[in-house]
C-alpha cells in the first residue's frame, strides 16, 4: 500500500457524549451485514429493517441463512432483505461473495464486517491460516477492498474490532504460529483495528469512511456463551451501536477512528495501530497471504 496521505485527526466536541436521539438519513440504505444469521449481526439486521432499510444477509450455513431470511421477510417487506451464503475462512468463497454482491447491487451503502469467531473445534483453515485470523482480519480485508467500488466516498464500512486487542504475532497471522482461542481472538481483533485505520487514511477522502467499532464487551452472543460461558449482556446495545456507526451523522467524520462502546465514545484503540510502522507491516503480511493464494489486491 502506498504511504497514506495523514488525515485529519480531530474528534468533535461531541465525541464524549452522544444524545439519546441520533440523526439518520431517513433515504434507504442498502448494507450488507456479515455473519447475520445470529448474534449482533441478526440484531443489527432486525434494527436496520425496522427503520426501513434494504438488508443483504450473510451466512455460512445454507439451511439457517434461509431460515433466517424467511422469518425477516414475513416481517417486513421482501425486497428488503436478500441472502449470500460463504465461508469467509475460504478466500474463494470470499470473493465469491463479493461478486455475486456485485452482480446484484448497483451500489452498497454500508459494509458491515460482523462475522468473527472466537473458539472453534477446527481453528486450521483448509489454506492452512488460523480461522480466527482468516474471518477476523483476512476475509473483512478482502471483502472491503472488492466492495470498495460499489461503496463508493460517501457509503462507510464498520468493522467489528473488540475490547480484547494484543500485539500480532505475524508468523501467527501467517499461519506458521498456532495460538490459543484467546491469543488468535484478540491479535486477529488488533489487526482488524490496524488495517481500518490504514485503509483510512491511504483513501482519505477517496473511498468511504472505514471505522472500527467495539460494540461492548460480553453482550450475549453465541460467541460469548462458548467462549466465556456466560449468558451475556443485551445484544440490543451492540446492534443499536452498529446502526449507528453506519447510518448516524455522529460518524460521518469518523472514518480512521475506533468507537470504544464499552466507554461510549471514540477512544485510542490499543497503541500498535497507531503505530504507522506496525500498520504498514501488518497490512504486508495480509496483502503477502492474498499473494501467495493467488489474490490480487493491488488497485
Amino acid at each position: 500500500m502506498s504511504k497514506p496521505a495523514r488525515r485529519k485527526e480531530k474528534l468533535s466536541s461531541k465525541d464524549s457524549e452522544f444524545p439519546s436521539t441520533h440523526a439518520h438519513n431517513t433515504m434507504q440504505k442498502t448494507i450488507l451485514v456479515t455473519g447475520s444469521t445470529d448474534g449482533i449481526g441478526l440484531a443489527t439486521a432486525k434494527m436496520l429493517l425496522s427503520q426501513g432499510h434494504r438488508v443483504l444477509l450473510h451466512g455460512r450455513n445454507p439451511s439457517k441463512l434461509e431460515s433466517v431470511q424467511k422469518s425477516l421477510s414475513a416481517e417486513t417487506d421482501e425486497a428488503s432483505v436478500e441472502a449470500y451464503v460463504a465461508d469467509l475462512s475460504s478466500l474463494d468463497d470470499v470473493e465469491a461473495l463479493a461478486k455475486a454482491v456485485a452482480a446484484k447491487q448497483d451500489r452498497l451503502d454500508v459494509l458491515i464486517n460482523n462475522a468473527g469467531i472466537y473458539k472453534t473445534p477446527e481453528p486450521i483453515a483448509q489454506n492452512g491460516l488460523d480461522v480466527r485470523f482468516a474471518v477476523n482480519t483476512v476475509a473483512p480485508y478482502l471483502l472491503t477492498i472488492r466492495l470498495l467500488p460499489l461503496i463508493g466516498a460517501t457509503g462507510r464500512v464498520v468493522n467489528l474490532s473488540s475490547a480484547a486487542q494484543a500485539p500480532v504475532n505475524t508468523e501467527a497471522l501467517e499461519g506458521r504460529v498456532r495460538l490459543g482461542d484467546m491469543d488468535a481472538y484478540s491479535q486477529s481483533k488488533l489487526a482488524l483495528t490496524m488495517w481500518s485505520r490504514s485503509l483510512a487514511l491511504s483513501l482519505e477522502n477517496d473511498g468511504p469512511a472505514i471505522i472500527a467499532v467495539n460494540p461492548g464487551s460480553l453482550l450475549a452472543s453465541k460467541m460469548v456463551k462458548e467462549g466465556f460461558g456466560v449468558a451475556g449482556g443485551d445484544i440490543g446495545i451492540g446492534a443499536d451501536i452498529l446502526t449507528r456507526a453506519a447510518l448516524a451523522d455522529e460518524f460521518v467524520d469518523a472514518s480512521g477512528k475506533y468507537f470504544d462502546n464499552d466507554a461510549g465514545k471514540f477512544a485510542s484503540p490499543h497503541p500498535d495501530a497507531l503505530d504507522s510502522g506496525k500498520r504498514n507491516q501488518v497490512v504486508g503480511v495480509i496483502e503477502t497471504i492474498l499473494s501467495k493464494m493467488g489474490v490480487s489486491v493491488q488497485s
